[in-house]
């Protein structure tokens, strides 16, 4: 009995050693990555495979800027966006550790202002709560505030209040980048110092990520840099460099391949920097524990055999073919990148993009695919014809054209429309007179500044100043009480992220 037990002990042996010698075809991975780049039609794709402790892996395709010849290298800065929250709890985990706070301590201890839809809920909000995203907000709810406008972490939180609920509190899940710069604004309380400086010293400098900023006030100076693009009737169109500083700890980190690999590298080794532990095994296991699952359809075959689903603190969590999977994505005005972690297999991917149409999901299950033995699937092709599928299948812009009116006049005279409307979460919209139209302005978003053209009736086309990458067609229809005094507008701007029907603007004067 003993010598069977030997010999499959053996055998269980040889079979994980063939397993972790597994070699890696890294001429046919850039040819299947120089493919997936052509065929996404995305500017660039950088990808970064770390494993065992060290880069692995790195590939850099496409044009930093589409119309110009320059290539990235692993070196090339991209905005990693929401991939910075897990940055932000990793902060927060090392003020636990410092015994300045605790995850279950009442946000309000700190940042008095703090408001919700409820009072007694936003008495009862903790650390956790924050970076788990279960106060009962709905997904995005509220990114209109911040987007491209001038307000300081500070006049943005005290807008939160205004916001309805869209489920009962720790009921839910409801993804809030507004949650995650509170807790920006609690590690500033706490340790009098930014968010961004408190990310250089605690995790940056430590890690030797030379070539990672929090602003982009410094891209100039460090060179080597991507250009963001938006996409329009199928074609990527570059864009400006959005400054996410003061909603940093949400989505601030601008990274390369080569500086997020240490992060990668950090992470899947528990925290520990050479002999330096920044992180604790109880603040690892408080990040990557789940605070708040999901739903998994256990009667029916998903691609990745997946058990559980659920979100940490700033960090998603799954299984991927029986292993714990730790992953963030992350979306900037003109780049979408993807931090994927398998702790088992000590292995990890990053991928980082300058475009709107992204791959992001196709390169990293490939890349875990081959790095981990698994069965080959052409992950860009099946991705690729779902992203396809699911553009032709958004109907919502087109339905709305199709419905146009023709023929019609407005309502009230041109000047009836001009004025200040008040917006309780943004403040003053200002309409003026424009020659036979209408301009729009925002007082805290200069950026979002538009001109009105008749569209129908009391509908106006919202034809904006400069190209966004989230949105393009809008309308906005100004409301008349029954002496045909305008009263509000209702924004109709069809896009998943910025929510501009959220904003309910009055006139005042």
């Amino acid at each position: 009995m003993r010598r069977i037990v030997t010999l499959i002990a053996l055998l269980i042996f040889i079979l994980g050693s063939t397993f972790a010698q597994q070699k890696v075809d890294h001429a046919a991975l850039h040819a299947y990555f120089e493919k997936m780049t052509v065929d996404w039609d995305i500017p660039s794709v950088a990808i970064g495979v770390v494993k065992d402790g060290a880069l692995v892996f790195s590939g850099s395709y496409g044009v930093i800027e589409k119309g110009k010849e320059e290539k990235p290298d692993e070196n090339t800065l991209y905005a990693t966006a929401s991939n910075s929250k897990a940055f932000t709890s990793a902060i927060i985990g090392m003020l636990v550790q410092e015994g300045k706070l605790d995850w279950n301590d009442k946000v309000k201890q700190y940042l008095p202002y703090f408001e919700l839809y409820d009072p007694w809920v936003s008495n009862e909000v903790t650390v956790r709560d924050l970076l788990s995203h279960r106060v009962g907000l709905g997904t995005f709810s509220g990114d209109v505030i911040w987007y491209k406008s001038d307000f300081t972490a500070e006049e943005i939180i005290k807008r939160v209040k205004y916001l309805p609920k869209a489920y009962d509190f720790r009921a839910g899940y409801g993804y809030s980048n507004l949650m995650y710069i509170t807790a920006g604004e609690l590690i500033k309380t706490i340790t009098g110092k930014s968010w961004g400086q408190n990310v250089k010293e605690r995790i940056l400098d430590p890690l030797g990520m030379s070539r990672t900023i929090t602003s982009i006030k410094n891209l100039e100076k460090m060179g080597n840099f991507a250009t963001p693009h938006a996409r329009e009737s199928g074609k990527n169109i570059p864009i400006v460099w959005e400054d996410w500083e003061v909603v940093g700890a949400t989505g601030g980190i601008i990274s390369s391949v080569s500086d997020m690999s240490k992060w990668m590298i950090f992470n899947l080794n528990h925290g520990v920097q050479g002999k330096d532990t920044l992180l604790s095994k109880r603040t690892r296991n408080m990040v990557w524990q789940p605070h708040n699952s999901f739903a998994v359809d256990h009667t029916n075959y998903n691609d990745f055999n997946t058990h559980f689903r659920g979100y940490g603190l700033g960090w998603g969590l799954s299984d991927y073919h029986g292993k714990l999977m730790v992953r963030h994505t992350g979306g900037y005005d003109g780049m979408i990148t993807a931090v994927t972690l398998v702790p088992d297999a000590n292995l990890g991917v990053v991928v980082l993009t300058n475009g709107m149409k992204s791959p992001i999901s196709a390169a990293t299950y490939y890349a875990l695919d081959r790095f981990m033995g698994a069965k080959e699937k052409d992950w860009s092709s099946i991705l690729l014809a779902n992203s396809n599928r699911n553009q032709k299948g958004d109907d919502r812009i087109a339905t709305r054209k199709a419905k146009k009116e023709m023929g019609t006049k407005p309502s009230v005279a041109l000047e009836a429309y001009t004025g200040t409307y008040e917006s309780a979460i943004h403040g003053a919209i200002h309409i003026k007179k424009e020659g036979a139209g209408l301009k729009m302005t925002f007082e805290h978003s200069p950026a979002l500044s538009a001109s009105l053209r008749h569209w129908h009736y009391d509908v106006w086309e919202i034809v904006w100043d400069q190209k966004h990458a989230w949105f393009s067609f809008g309308t906005v229809k100004f409301n008349t009480d029954n002496n045909l005094k305008v009263t509000h507008m209702d924004f109709d701007v069809p896009n998943d992220d910025i929510f501009f029907e959220e904003l309910k603007p009055r006139k005042v004067k």
